[in-house]
């Protein structure tokens, strides 16, 4: 059986995501670890994949948003450490325990209705404590807060604490203030919270993938990397300062299914927006915005045969059409993203058109495009959720 059945699918190149773990890690002090981010089903990349070659490169220590993500990758047969960054129900601290998932704590009521859950004395959750040094999104903010979650943590012997963390909200901008900020109240409160839980905690970790690539001398003893692994810049006001060149992993490609020519003033798509030229040819691809290619990029352009073509018409639901200079034959394969011939559409280029960010953009390709792994040009596995 096949592996998948359309002509639309996306590559995600491992040996990328190995070079850019390998460069990253390179430039680290030695005893500094870094934690591969594979949240979002590995930024859309392909989440199991994307942490085995990640550990295969050099990170030691991996990273999810909620705990559906931890678990996969556990049934996967993952057993590095692996951290869940955002809340966790406390009714589900059994099953953090059994697969070894280390959550993420930063309220005292938590702590107490957790420990409800808690079955024996030999069950351990494991945690690390969550700091809002300036995000304003989770954390505790205050050394009142701090002390109150520590003496009812202090209760509860079956709480395990293995991390101290906090993170940056524009350690991505060319000024250093606010960052500068972040980082000493970080500081401050790790120092308080050791003294109030009276022991040094094995992790502390501050920095993102854009502290990680320009602070590497302060970023404590764990770093978190994401978007960098992925070979994308944090952001374009920092893309040309970074101390390593990265490798785009993700291409996103199709096969034209129809080509036809078309006299002039004939219309295309919803709406009839478009009108053709005389002798225009049309050709037809099968991607659109349930695949996650909205209709805002229907002023953007697909490369065929190394040339880029401009998207014609709204892009529909399932499908969408191009103008194209000559006739090319049914089958021929198109990208939408990556590289063909000597030209390049990046992912930083399809934001840019969407007024958006790189890591929306292979987020938002849907899981019914197959992503196809590849390593050293040869298909690895195709993960392809639809069948």
């Amino acid at each position: 059986m096949a592996s998948f059945y359309r002509d639309t699918w996306a590559e995600v190149n491992l040996n990328a995501i190995a070079t850019n773990v390998t460069n990253i890690k390179a430039i680290l002090p030695e005893n500094v670890e870094m934690m591969a981010v594979v949240k979002a089903n590995g930024y859309g990349h392909g989440a199991v994949d994307v942490a085995k070659t990640a550990l295969a490169s050099g990170a030691t220590f991996l990273g999810v948003a909620i705990l559906d993500e931890a678990i996969a990758l556990r049934d996967a047969g993952i057993t590095a450490p692996l951290l869940v960054l955002g809340y966790v129900r406390p009714e589900y601290v059994k099953i953090a325990a059994e697969k070894d998932i280390i959550l993420t704590v930063f309220q005292p009521d938590w702590i107490e209705e957790a420990s409800a859950y808690i079955e024996n004395k030999d069950m351990k959750v494991k945690y690390h404590l969550k700091l809002d040094s300036g995000m304003g999104r989770i954390g505790i903010r205050s050394a009142d807060e701090g002390k109150a979650l520590i003496r009812t943590i202090k209760k509860y012997p079956a709480f395990i604490v293995h991390g101290l963390f906090t993170h940056y909200a524009t350690a991505d901008e060319i000024d250093q203030t606010y960052f500068n900020m972040q980082h000493d109240r970080f500081e401050k409160m790790v120092q308080l919270l050791e003294e109030e839980l009276g022991e040094s905690v094995r992790y502390k970790h501050s920095a993102n993938s854009a502290a990680t690539l320009r602070f590497a001398e302060r970023c404590f003893n764990l770093v978190r990397v994401g978007i960098s692994m992925y070979g994308l810049s944090p952001s374009e006001e920092i893309k040309d300062i970074l101390p390593v060149s990265l490798v785009e992993a993700f291409s996103l490609h199709s096969r034209i299914t129809q080509v036809k020519k078309m006299s002039e003033g004939e219309r295309i798509s919803y709406g009839a927006t478009y009108g053709t030229k005389d002798q225009e040819w049309i050709a037809t691809i099968p991607v659109g915005y349930a695949d996650g290619w909205i209709r805002a990029h229907g002023t953007g352009s697909i490369l065929v045969n190394g040339k880029r073509r401009p998207i014609v018409g709204r892009i529909c639901m399932d499908q969408l059409m191009i103008s194209l200079d000559e006739e090319v034959e049914i089958g021929t394969k198109v990208t939408l993203i990556g590289k063909q011939g000597k030209d390049h559409i990046t992912i930083s280029e399809a934001a840019k058109r969407l007024n958006t960010i790189t890591y929306e953009i292979p987020c938002t390709i849907s899981s019914r495009v197959p992503r196809v792994m590849k390593q050293n040009d040869e298909v690895v596995h195709v993960y392809n959720k639809t069948l």
